[in-house]
């Protein structure tokens, strides 16, 4: 085992890493200026208490919390490696929680998602994670989403200072004192019952409906 992956493994170090990632991601919130546009979508589900499954690229994960402006966490699908730990540790931070889960046995971690969703809680996943491949919809949210009957809700981030890390995702680090935006999509709501062939449709849906909103977030801060 390499070192990186030794201090990767380290409990103590994830904490560490995670509670400084934690204060970085809290100077660049109030520093920056942030937009938020088609607020008023999220806000209908939150105000009735209705569930909805949040979908955005997992390069965009430092940010979306401050996207979020519910009281109500939101449950993040989540990686049982590594990776996924980190990230479970700096969410405590951020009023996400992290729901584990094997990239092996994803069938497995079908009972809590359901549970969440019935029980009316909000899910956040990366469609294209754990490991990609990058930008690209994998059907199981599309799966998820037609069994429960609860409606998807794309989300998409920029901002005008930042640079992207050389890892699989080309992960998003915005600097302090930005200028940031999200957008937020219509519901997508996926038929129950649905046929395998059709599934391809809907992934390429939600795919253009989250580049969407990404274009969209550039736009507003370019203005």
């Amino acid at each position: 085992m390499t070192i990186k992956k030794k201090i990767k493994k380290n409990i103590v170090i994830q904490n560490i890493l995670a509670v400084l990632t934690f204060f970085y991601i809290l100077i660049v919130r109030i520093t920056s200026n942030v937009k938020r546009k088609n607020q008023s979508i999220p806000d209908k589900f939150w105000k009735n208490n209705k569930p909805f499954i949040l979908a955005f690229w997992h390069n965009q994960l430092m940010m979306i919390s401050f996207g979020w402006r519910s009281r109500k966490k939101i449950n993040i699908l989540a990686s049982g490696h590594s990776d996924g730990r980190f990230g479970a540790i700096v969410g405590n931070y951020l009023n996400l929680k992290n729901i584990q889960t094997s990239f092996n046995k994803q069938s497995l971690s079908m009972r809590p998602i359901f549970k969440l969703l019935k029980e009316k809680k909000y899910i956040g996943i990366t469609p294209d994670g754990p490991r990609g491949p990058k930008e690209k919809v994998s059907s199981g949210i599309i799966k998820i989403a037609s069994t429960t009957q609860v409606p998807i809700i794309a989300i998409g981030f920029a901002s005008n200072r930042n640079t992207k890390l050389n890892s699989w995702d080309s992960f998003l680090v915005t600097y302090p004192f930005s200028r940031c935006a999200f957008d937020w999509s219509d519901p997508i709501f996926i038929p129950k019952n649905l046929k395998d062939e059709e599934i391809p449709k809907f992934q390429l849906l939600l795919e253009n409906k989250i580049n969407s909103c990404i274009e969209s977030a550039r736009l507003e801060i370019s203005v």
